[in-house]
């Protein structure tokens, strides 16, 4: 029996907690993944146009086996900077790799184009990023909203505004996976004349509105926003599991995990986007045996729950600087 945890959200892994913080402003926002202990972590990259920090170390053949956290923001590449506030505040609560007395927090992270928005980035020589992960970083939770929140708080999709979601799949053995996701992408997560989401197969318990499939579909265009250019949207995920898995497994779960994005949203992985996904495994339990068994059903519920948070995502997220949220929408027509 595989089930959604108790809250329906990542921090259902174990080990798991979330921060999140916001400019109304800006119009943006940042998401930190936090494990209480250090955790096994990779990434796997698909988009065109990716920003990110610290994924080379996540290579299996590199050095960096754990890290202590990971972090998701707008902004673009000053986005990257919120990083930098969670390694300082991680630093001085003294989590991260103890090197001959000097705290070296490991946190990789990844970025989404949230600058075309309407929010005022007229921040001059300081842009809001550094301080806001420092302001993730200390209101850990591991129950919290979805939508317009964190990383997801300026993001948009093709029709309606994106926004970050989150999903979980529990094993009666105990074995516990999640996924969270900012949603910014340049393709659609709804089939395209219809208010139904790509991903609504794997939906649970109505969680993006028990819509359903469409009855039929007349036509399949696909049609691109006519101003898309390199690197102006980006879906970013992390996937957290509570069983122990080696570096090289933890990638190979976030490489199967893209497999959800491709679930939840057309077209996918373009030049225009920076897709990535991380994998966290906060090792509370023995994978089984034969482990290329056990990897494999992992992986296999981790895809399921991106494509649900991405949907989450985008059916919680409401309408913002004149972008429509999908609920808002919904029984319009």
């Amino acid at each position: 029996m595989i089930k959604t945890g108790p809250l329906n959200l990542i921090t259902d892994v174990d080990g798991i907690k979330i921060g999140n913080a916001e400019d109304a402003k800006v119009v943006t926002g940042v998401t930190a993944i936090i494990p209480d202990t250090a955790a096994i972590g990779a990434v796997d990259v698909r988009g065109g146009g990716p920003g990110t920090r610290e994924t080379e170390a996540l290579n299996p053949d590199c050095l960096v086996e754990r890290v202590d956290g990971v972090v998701l923001s707008g902004g673009s590449v000053y986005g990257l900077e919120a990083a930098s506030g969670t390694v300082a505040e991680l630093a001085r609560q003294g989590k991260g790799f103890n090197h001959k007395g000097i705290i070296v927090p490991i946190v990789p992270s990844a970025i989404l184009f949230d600058m075309l928005n309407g929010g005022d980035k007229s921040w001059g020589e300081i842009p809001p990023y550094r301080q806001l992960g420092i302001e993730a970083t200390r209101n850990l939770v591991k129950e919290f909203q979805l939508g317009n929140v964190g990383a997801g708080y300026g993001a948009t999709e093709a029709r309606y505004k994106g926004g970050l979601g989150s999903a979980s799949l529990v094993t009666d053995n105990g074995v516990q996976v999640g996924a969270i996701a900012a949603a910014n992408p340049v393709g659609s997560v709804l089939i395209p004349g219809t208010k139904s989401f790509w991903a609504w197969a794997f939906e649970q318990n109505g969680e993006f509105g028990d819509i359903g499939p469409p009855a039929f579909v007349e036509d399949m265009p696909l049609d691109l926003p006519a101003g898309s250019s390199l690197a102006e949207n980006t879906t970013i995920c992390v996937v957290a599991t509570n069983v122990a898995l080696t570096k090289s497994e933890a990638r190979r779960v976030a490489v199967m995990a893209h497999d959800g994005i491709a679930r939840a949203i057309r077209p996918v992985h373009t030049p225009f986007d920076g897709d990535s996904i991380f994998t966290l495994s906060t090792e509370k339990q023995e994978l089984e045996e034969p482990r290329s068994i056990g990897l494999a059903r992992i992986g296999a519920m981790a895809a399921d729950c991106v494509a649900r948070a991405i949907a989450r995502g985008v059916y919680n997220a409401e309408s913002l600087a004149g972008v429509p949220g999908f609920k808002s929408e919904l029984f319009k027509d």
